[in-house]
């Protein structure tokens, strides 16, 4: 058998050694790559970390998806809303405010073809006004927010409903300070012209943080409201905001507190309506649908202890949905008994 004979020679071994010099030549290039890309994260992290705010900002307040798209809201009547008058009120300087308002549906037919002022000379007519203040998502021409608007309009109450600043056509971003004060001007654009007849909030969602705010904010000026229904209530200082996609991260790794704040440090988004209901003195129903997976009914029966401790249960109701309804955090307009329980409600103030 023959043995295989292997090079050794110089030639080998120069081959060997010229790989081996490349290596450690390629080396000292990709440590130079690693720094330079560590320095390039560390000079954009702070800018990384502002947008990273506003991020979680845009994330609360989703006011920038505009649904149902391309639909016109200056029309009402696209939305099969013929008893309604779009308007736009100033609630400060350089904020307009689309606003709908729709007459008690028995006066469908004489509200064809009128104008402001037809619609203006009806708030005092003794019917309840209710003011509408939406949710984080879309505009007021949502499916649901229109169901509840007929709705109401069927139970004989008219209905005012605005976008916040930001959402909508209305002008401006959304702050919370910001969405207090729209609130707060549709209000006394509302009593202007309401006369005796009782005005009533009702927030779903977000709103429900709006119009707590709004009570105790009107209470600072002496003013108590006739009534408060909160539909979805949802309830910061329980939960955290820990539904917001971020978040956990932030919560999570030690020492990022130092650079990235809490989303609310800044009073962006606080919404207190714990601390809100233990001031308020206004009639309260909360209405909460058992199989909410936006806001778990476990927030609203926290806020309900919060205001009866405050008030007590003839003056705070609460109200829940079975899940096996299936209306989830927008669907309680669908319910038959809705009617009488609003109607409940408004027999007692």
């Amino acid at each position: 058998m023959r043995k295989r004979n292997v090079n050794t020679g110089p030639s080998s071994f120069a081959q060997t050694t010229s790989k081996d010099q490349r290596k450690n030549e390629n080396k000292p290039c990709w440590r130079k790559r690693g720094l330079f890309a560590l320095f390039v994260f560390l000079l954009l992290m702070p800018f990384t970390l502002i947008m990273a705010r506003e991020l979680l900002q845009n994330l609360v307040y989703t006011h920038r998806m505009r649904v149902p798209f391309f639909a016109d809201l200056g029309q009402p009547s696209d939305f099969s809303l013929n008893h309604t008058i779009n308007m736009y009120l100033t609630s400060e300087e350089g904020i307009s405010l689309g606003v709908w308002h729709t007459v008690p549906a028995s006066q469908w037919r004489q509200a064809q073809g009128k104008g402001m002022a037809w619609y203006q000379s009806t708030i005092s007519d003794g019917s309840p006004v209710i003011i509408y203040l939406h949710g984080n998502t879309g505009t007021r021409g949502a499916s649901h927010r229109v169901g509840i608007a007929k709705v109401l309009s069927a139970l004989g109450y008219h209905v005012t409903q605005p976008d916040y600043r930001g959402f909508g056509d209305s002008s401006g971003e959304p702050t919370e300070i910001g969405l207090t004060t729209d609130a707060v001007h549709v209000y006394k654009w509302v009593k202007k012209y309401s006369g005796s007849s009782p005005v009533v909030l009702w927030g779903h969602s977000l709103g429900t943080g709006v119009a707590t705010n709004m009570a105790v904010k009107l209470l600072e000026q002496g003013i108590v409201l006739d009534g408060v229904i909160l539909e979805g209530s949802f309830n910061i200082a329980a939960k955290k905001l820990t539904s917001h996609l971020f978040s956990w991260y932030y919560w999570t790794f030690p020492g990022l507190g130092f650079f990235f704040p809490e989303p609310w440090a800044e009073n962006k988004v606080v919404f207190p309506s714990e601390e809100n209901l233990r001031r308020m003195q206004s009639p309260l129903l909360f209405l909460h649908a058992e199989d909410d997976i936006i806001v778990p009914i476990d927030d609203a029966q926290q806020l309900f202890k919060v205001a009866v401790s405050a008030q007590n249960t003839e003056r705070v109701k609460f109200v829940p949905f079975e899940a096996s309804l299936g209306y989830l955090h927008n669907g309680l307009y669908k319910d038959p008994r809705l009617p009488d329980i609003i109607g409940k409600f408004m027999l007692s103030l």
